[in-house]
């Protein structure tokens, strides 16, 4: 089930977003850094977002047959400087369990009904190189636009870009998909 974020689901989401890290990541950012992840300190960070009456970030958690949150997105208007694109897919992340099995297109589907209603009709990701995942937004019809660095536990990494001039071609092509 796929649904919008409330202040309870801080706990949940910060564990989606700890224990991918550390899923996601390793071999990839450092193992210390990793390790020194802390899911008070995210859960802090999450009920401070969600507490807030005035935010622009759009966030949806994916909950399995047991209510358990095993996934969320995050996204809102661009945060850069960037005019290509109006909006922006902030962060995405799946229990290992949850991940290949449509949880994480179900979510980008989510945000960008959300991001249409807003009249915010592009959209990009940052994604480290690095990350296995990115072929996921290619599948999805991302094409790289840009590169840069990012400091992650005072070590550089470099991330890329992706954008959809049109994010209304994300809900066409599952349209599509579904009816074959």
């Amino acid at each position: 089930m796929i649904r919008e974020a409330v202040l309870k689901d801080a706990a949940g989401i910060a564990n989606v977003h700890v224990e991918s890290w550390k899923t996601t990541y390793r071999g990839i950012i450092s193992d210390q850094f990793l390790d020194s992840l802390s899911h008070t300190e995210r859960e802090k960070r999450w009920q401070a977002t969600l507490s807030q009456t005035d935010r622009k970030e759009m966030i949806y958690v994916a909950e399995d047959n047991n209510r358990k949150i095993v996934g969320f997105i995050s996204g809102g208007p661009n945060r850069s400087d960037d005019r290509n694109y109006q909006g922006e897919l902030y962060a995405i992340y799946l229990l290992q369990e949850a991940q290949g099995k449509g949880v994480g297109l179900k979510l980008v589907q989510a945000l960008v009904k959300k991001l249409l209603q807003n009249k915010l009709e592009s959209m990009m990701v940052w994604v480290l190189a690095g990350n296995p995942s990115r072929r996921f937004y290619e599948a999805l019809g991302g094409t790289p636009v840009r590169t840069a660095k990012i400091s992650i536990g005072g070590e550089n990494y470099e991330e890329i870009a992706y954008g959809w001039k049109n994010i209304q071609s994300i809900l066409d092509r599952e349209n599509r998909e579904s009816r074959r």
